[in-house]
């Protein structure tokens, strides 16, 4: 394999595994009191082994390790290696069911590689959409067994030349997320879990460096003149560590002769005062002598013996003092960022030029505390350069009219930023060789090499009612990430099924984007506005809107009508009214409200536009689907009992459970037919999640009731019902589970289709998994035949039949859940069926991320010959 190939490696298979706890403060461990801080130091540092080693073996500037969150419906970022938290965005925490790499990787157990952001965006266009930058990328899941824990990712940059890794390096990544998985797996037998929630603040480990200041240890015995000395501070005095005969006497040869002297004044200092600072000391080097810092304290423990210790350091930072001093000599501006943007250093050049004091910049990021830098997209630079680890540049006006050139030079530690005085850009020229517009002070320009820039404003979206822009404000704070919300919206959008979901997540994007305190959806039908969703306190205001007809003069009836955004802007608060047009059709109006003084800029104005049009997209697609799901809805009501027959000696209660996620439908039934010497017990499940599975499950209903009132015998039941299955070819297949009650001889006669099988209760509690002779799944051959199984029933014995999906569990061995079932049986109170039936399918009805619908009939033998 070539190392540009896409892998999609396999990876032993197996399933989630419930964890237990987490604390807000971090990865936690829930274990006993004694051992919990032991377990909890392991599993941090094994986390942290595992992504610096990963960072490390694949040759990455970036790593991360996601876990699976309490609740099992996401992988929250638990440690990263290069890369601070804050630049991921909305990525710390994934659902698990996401077209993300690490969720795919989780979930299917296979390495995820990516070579360069063409393939990213080809195949998983949701991360490219949040991460534009050219970045390759591998997601391995973490796991041991069938036991999975979560998944690590390593990033790199897409340079030119065979992008991705070689096979090599990505059997490596496996093996570090194996070893990783396997001491997860033992910490969890020893009594810990490692669990992550939404609280959980991830582990953060710098990328591997090369310090700038070299730092030797030392222990000196006043009184002897003996010496400890690390081998950093042999290697600073020019001796290898096994030569040196710890005697202060050999340091001292090592210096200037002039400085022997100082070295023995400091001891006398030390001595004296407890403490030596700042000493210099010039060592001889092979090519002249280099200076050196002499720290040192006296312990203040009691006695003379920890008295006559001095312990300090030397440091060698002549490198970087010479290199401050250079750099400082310099006009242009060079400053220091961290990874996550705050300014660790300045030059004096970089003052003058921003116009902003040093101690202003140190600790905070540039688009925070300079003005005319808040555009999001001077941090949206940053952010390119830390993900891609390739040189950025740009062009900035500095108001009014003074315009400097940016690059910004990135490595896995932080960025390194130059600021030098540039010419104005060139506007583009029409074809009669007029200027096309001019850009205002502070907004971002193409910069001479012709980087691309993405801020160009669009025109505003309406004049009329929107109040004029008012002088831009350029102490006034942005909204940092706002276009990674608008990027993510559309993302999340395409996840959004129903419209109570498309209405959350508008709601969940829009408002913190754009700082506003108020967003409503409204619906139109027949003409008229009605509320779908709305959140905020101006409940008068909406229920002015309420059932209004779209020619009322109202703004928020106008804006549909006319297909016209309106901007309104006053003292009190702002409005946005945003159309919801799809298909050349108003579906709705969107709402976006600020309780104080807002003004919108033309940049604003224009991605809500453009916004408003994605948001119609998706109602109206949701509410299609809506409709859709109710139709379905009723089919699948229409087609389950709506009661069951009283029986003599007998009782009977079942449950239907659709599924929390997709259509909330399937083929899932339970039947009871009463037949001329007993009782039909059938429970049935077709393939699939839709009106077709419903559909033919009605129909399979009705061939079973129809065969068994017919005096048909079990097997023969089954066998007709598989024919007509098959005669229908409707492209699904079905499993079942028939089972005919023959009070009279306290016996049952059993049959199966490639079903689950059934669970006896016998009266004292004791519960067994019913081993029943079986055939094929209905509808595969039409020939096929359904061997009988004998069952003896005991008085007070209870009957359980159920489908897959209430014993199911994504990377599960079926057999386990099964015999969980069996275990909450047997140990449940089986006086009242009803009672019964809910507290097995208290587990399930808790899911909020079950694919799979759910049928359970439970029967009560009570026959008495009297």
């Amino acid at each position: 394999m070539s190392r540009h190939e896409p892998v999609e490696q396999a990876e032993p298979h197996g399933g989630t595994a419930a964890t237990s706890a987490a604390g807000a403060g971090g990865p936690a461990l829930a274990t006993g009191a004694e051992a919990s801080d032991r377990l909890r130091a392991e599993c941090e540092d094994a986390l942290v082994t595992a992504v610096v080693k990963a960072v490390a073996e694949s040759a990455a500037h970036a790593g991360s390790i996601f876990l699976r969150s309490r609740d099992g419906r996401s992988v929250v970022l638990a440690a990263t290696c290069g890369t601070p938290p804050s630049l991921l965005g909305g990525w710390r925490l994934i659902p698990v069911n996401s077209p993300i790499p690490v969720a795919v990787a989780y979930r299917s157990g296979r390495t995820v590689h990516l070579a360069d952001a063409a393939e990213t965006a080809r195949r998983y266009p949701q991360l490219a959409v949040a991460l534009p930058y050219p970045f390759g990328s591998a997601s391995v899941p973490v796991r041991a067994g069938r036991e999975s824990f979560g998944a690590l990712a390593v990033v790199w940059a897409a340079a030119s030349g065979p992008p991705g890794l070689s096979r090599a390096r990505l059997r490596h990544l496996r093996a570090i997320a194996a070893r990783l998985g396997a001491t997860l797996a033992d910490l969890r037998a020893r009594g810990g879990a490692l669990d992550c929630d939404a609280g959980t603040v991830p582990l953060q480990v710098p990328a591997p460096d090369v310090p700038a200041v070299r730092v030797g240890l030392f222990d000196w015995r006043l009184d002897t003149g003996a010496v400890v000395a690390d081998d950093e501070l042999c290697a600073l005095f020019g001796l290898a560590p096994g030569t040196f005969d710890g005697r202060a006497e050999t340091l001292a040869s090592r210096l200037h002769p002039g400085d022997r002297l100082s070295l023995r004044a400091a001891a006398r200092a030390a001595r004296a005062d407890g403490r030596v600072l700042a000493r210099r000391l010039r060592v001889r080097t092979t090519d002249g002598y280099r200076t050196v810092e002499l720290w040192g304290r006296v312990p203040e423990a009691p006695g003379e013996e920890a008295r006559s210790h001095l312990v300090g350091s030397v440091l060698d930072a002549g490198a970087g003092t010479a290199a401050v001093t250079a750099v400082e000599r310099l006009r242009d501006g060079l400053f220091s960022l961290t990874p996550d943007g705050q300014v660790t250093y300045t030059n004096r050049g970089l003052e003058q030029l921003l116009g902003v004091s040093g101690p202003e910049l140190l600790g905070s990021c540039l688009w925070e505390c300079v003005p005319w830098l808040s555009d999001p997209v001077f941090e949206d630079r940053h952010r390119a350069a830390m993900v891609s680890q390739q040189t950025t540049t740009f062009l900035v006006c500095r108001p009014p009219d003074r315009w400097l050139a940016f690059s910004l030079h990135p490595d896995a530690n932080g960025v390194t930023g130059r600021v030098a005085p540039a010419a104005p850009p060139q506007p583009p020229k029409t074809a009669a060789g007029q200027p096309v517009g001019a850009r205002e002070p502070g907004e971002a320009a193409e910069d001479p090499t012709g980087s691309e820039d993405s801020t160009g404003a669009p025109p505003d979206a309406r004049p009329g009612p929107s109040v004029p822009d008012p002088p831009v404000d350029r102490a006034a704070p942005a909204r940092l990430g706002a276009i990674y919300r608008m990027m993510q919206l559309g993302s999340a959008l395409t996840a959004a099924v129903t419209m109570d979901e498309v209405c959350e997540v508008v709601a969940g994007q829009l408002l913190p984007a754009f700082g506003g305190q108020h967003l409503a959806v409204y619906a139109i039908e027949e003409g008229r506005l009605h509320l779908l969703f709305h959140t905020g306190h101006h409940d008068r205001f909406l229920h002015q809107l309420e059932g209004k007809p779209l020619d009322a003069p109202l703004p928020g009836t106008e804006a549909p009508a006319l297909g016209l955004p309106l901007f309104i802007e006053e003292a009190a608060g702002a409005w946005a009214y945003l159309p919801l047009i799809a298909s050349n059709r108003p579906v709705g109006a969107c709402l976006l409200g600020f309780d104080d003084a807002h003004h919108l800029t033309t940049k604003d104005r224009g991605i809500l536009t453009a916004l408003s049009g994605l948001i119609a997209q998706a109602l109206e697609r949701a509410r299609l689907y809506d409709a859709k799901n109710a139709l379905a809805h009723g089919l699948q009501n229409a087609l389950l009992p709506h009661r069951l027959p009283d029986l003599p000696g007998i009782r009977t209660t079942g449950r239907y459970l659709p599924g929390t996620s997709g259509m909330d439908i399937g083929g899932d039934w339970y039947d009871v037919i009463p037949t001329g010497d007993g009782v039909a017990l059938v429970v049935g499940d077709v393939e699939g999640h839709n009106i077709a599975a419903a559909g033919t499950m009605g129909q399979l209903r009705s061939a079973v009731r129809a065969f068994a009132t017919a005096g048909h015998s079990p097997g023969a039941v089954l066998a007709g019902t598989n024919r007509l299955l098959a005669d229908l070819d409707p492209g699904l297949l079905a499993s079942c589970c028939y089972i005919r009650v023959e009070p009279a001889g306290d016996c049952a006669y059993a049959v199966r289709a490639g079903h689950c099988p059934p669970l006896l209760r016998r009266p004292d509690g004791s519960t067994e998994v019913l081993e029943l002779a079986g055939g094929p799944l209905l509808g595969v051959i039409g020939t096929s035949s359904y061997p009988e199984t004998r069952l003896d029933l005991p008085r007070g014995s209870v009957l359980a039949l159920y489908t897959d999906g209430l014993v199911e569990e994504r990377g599960h061995d079926i057999d386990l859940g099964i015999d969980e079932l069996r275990s909450s049986l047997a140990h449940a109170r089986a006086g009242d069926l009803d009672e019964l039936a809910d507290q097995l399918l208290r587990k399930a009805r808790r899911s909020t991320h079950r694919s799979d619908d759910i049928a359970l009939l439970l029967t009560g033998y009570h026959h008495d010959p009297a």
